[in-house]
């Protein structure tokens, strides 16, 4: 396990900061689902559970390609049901209805800032087989979603904080 950490670490870095050139980029279209691919989503999804985390974008491990790996949460237990990779991911639909939380991203560590999301969404992707889905999400898995396609279309969740007032505002800029 240490040794796997270690090579995730080295060549797939977290990406860090409010203007990294990588995370202020528009992530690239998949056009062909190849092994190589396939070998990179496992890493994403490996960076996901090292981390405890409930989601995570390409960008945010250096690699500029338009794939996410996100965990749907059991909103009354707060339990992982399930753990997906999403292949150009895209929302299709999204409702009028918003809702506000507190938000944070590794991208960005340390700090959490208010957010208002749409509070259900329905995107299309393609899984590691190249077969076209669709899935509808609310409220916390909305948002999971939300989040890390921003991340996709170089989007942090800094650029949609409702109220920048915090006395983290200066550290985070010197990110």
């Amino acid at each position: 396990m240490k040794d796997i950490e270690k090579i995730l670490k080295e060549k797939y870095p977290i990406q860090t900061g409010l203007n990294n050139p990588i995370l202020r980029k528009k992530s690239e279209d998949i056009s062909n689902i190849t092994d190589e691919i396939k070998e990179f989503t496992e890493i994403l999804h490996r960076w996901m559970e090292l981390y405890d985390g409930i989601w995570l974008a390409a960008p945010q491990i250096w690699v500029n390609k338009r794939v996410i790996a996100v965990c749907q949460l059991n909103k009354k237990e707060d339990k992982v049901i399930s753990s997906n990779i999403l292949i150009n991911p895209k929302i299709i639909n999204k409702s009028p209805k918003t809702f506000v939380q507190e938000e944070g991203c590794l991208s960005l560590p340390g700090m959490e800032w208010d957010v208002k999301r749409h509070f259900k969404v329905k995107i299309e992707y393609l899984d590691v087989n190249g077969k076209k889905h669709e899935m509808n999400a609310n409220w916390l898995n909305a948002a999971i979603l939300q989040h890390e396609i921003d991340h996709l279309d170089w989007i942090l969740f800094w650029d949609k904080v409702i109220e920048k007032k915090s006395p983290n505002f200066k550290k985070l800029l010197n990110l």
